[in-house]
């Protein structure tokens, strides 16, 4: 009887929580939807083999399962990642949300157990994605709306691989599956754009040494070409963050501010369409954008001080093998910005 009434007490406390408060609803949806993922997944082994299983959908598993091989021979611990396959019931897995302040490149920053502090918040529920960033426009914040089609709990979850990542062609696949795992092999906490520029190396670098390893020097091309020029996005964004930067701290009023930013637009587009002949995989788009700080920061996670990353994996001869382990020695104990900070310093060391 005394088990009852707590059990009711917990419910209607539930209950209540879960009206007023965004928190309870977005974690209640996100584990519903974790929850339901993890019930559909599937043994990618069997499915390669099941004939109902379009014949695409097969080849491109049966690639999953060899990148997972190659990943395990570089010392990445794949653990059991990508060895199981959910079927997702939409094009877009998850919207995910970024946002900052317009006078500032300051990102909103959520917390969370286990990760620290990151700079975005993924939505399963769309609607609640566009109602919480409705909320942060009204408070004067830059927001930035995008969708993902993969996530990683970073090894605590057999993570599936997901319908939504079968889009890629091989090349963009196979860098998915590495970066992923490169998640399970080193993260450190509070520090989200080192983790994720270390995930862009592993990811593309891996792509090309598992495509030359094959003798498919086409893909390996690709995977390089692909690499090279997120490392010369990399160099544009520094310099959009170091103009808006000048601005933002120069002590201007709101209307100042205003003018500056479009200046600052005039000037991004002008530096892609001058970057044109050199980029290789990306198209420019030449449309004039407004600045958007919340979007800056978010292509920006991916592309922090990627020449460093590309510098470090030259000095250990081009092996990701032996890159990504020295990392790992390099950061252990590590947290927040202070692992960009050894990066660095590691490398004006002989």
């Amino acid at each position: 009887m005394i088990l009852a009434i707590i059990v009711g007490v917990l419910f209607v406390g539930y209950g209540t929580a879960y009206v007023v408060s965004d928190d309870v609803r977005f974690l209640t949806r996100a584990g519903l939807e974790e929850t339901r993922i993890l019930q559909s997944r599937q043994p990618i082994a069997r499915v390669v083999t099941d004939p109902a299983v379009p014949a695409p959908t097969r080849d491109a598993l049966r690639l999953v399962l060899t990148v997972r091989d190659y990943a395990a021979d570089l010392g990445l611990e794949a653990k059991k990642t990508y060895t199981t396959y959910a079927e997702v019931d939409r094009d877009t897995l998850l919207l995910v949300l970024s946002a900052s302040r317009r006078e500032c490149l300051c990102p909103y920053i959520w917390h969370y157990p286990i990760v620290g502090r990151v700079p975005y918040k993924g939505f399963f529920d769309f609607a609640m994605a566009h109602r919480a960033a409705a909320k942060l426009d009204t408070q004067g914040y830059d927001t930035y709306l995008r969708p993902s089609g993969a996530f990683s709990t970073l090894g605590w979850f057999n993570d599936p691989l997901l319908s939504t990542a079968l889009t890629r062609d091989s090349v963009e696949l196979a860098a998915t599956v590495f970066h992923e795992i490169a998640h399970n092999t080193l993260y450190v906490p509070s520090a989200t754009a080192f983790n994720e520029s270390f995930a862009q190396m592993v990811g593309y670098m891996a792509a090309a040494e598992f495509f030359a390893s094959r003798g498919d020097r086409t893909a390996a091309g690709r995977a390089r070409d692909r690499w090279h020029d997120e490392v010369l996005l990399a160099g544009y964004y520094r310099d959009l963050r170091a103009r808006l930067d000048s601005l933002y701290g120069a002590g201007l009023d709101s209307v100042a501010v205003e003018a500056g930013r479009r200046a600052v637009s005039r000037w991004a587009r002008n530096r892609l369409i001058s970057m044109a002949d050199s980029l290789r995989t990306y198209r420019v788009d030449p449309t004039d954008q407004p600045i958007n700080n919340a979007r800056i920061i978010a292509r920006g996670l991916y592309r922090t001080e990627l020449d460093r990353f590309d510098a470090w994996y030259r000095r250990h001869g081009g092996s990701v093998q032996e890159a990504v382990e020295a990392l790992r020695v390099l950061e252990a104990g590590v947290v927040g910005d202070s692992a960009m900070a050894r990066l660095r310093a590691a490398l004006v060391s002989p």
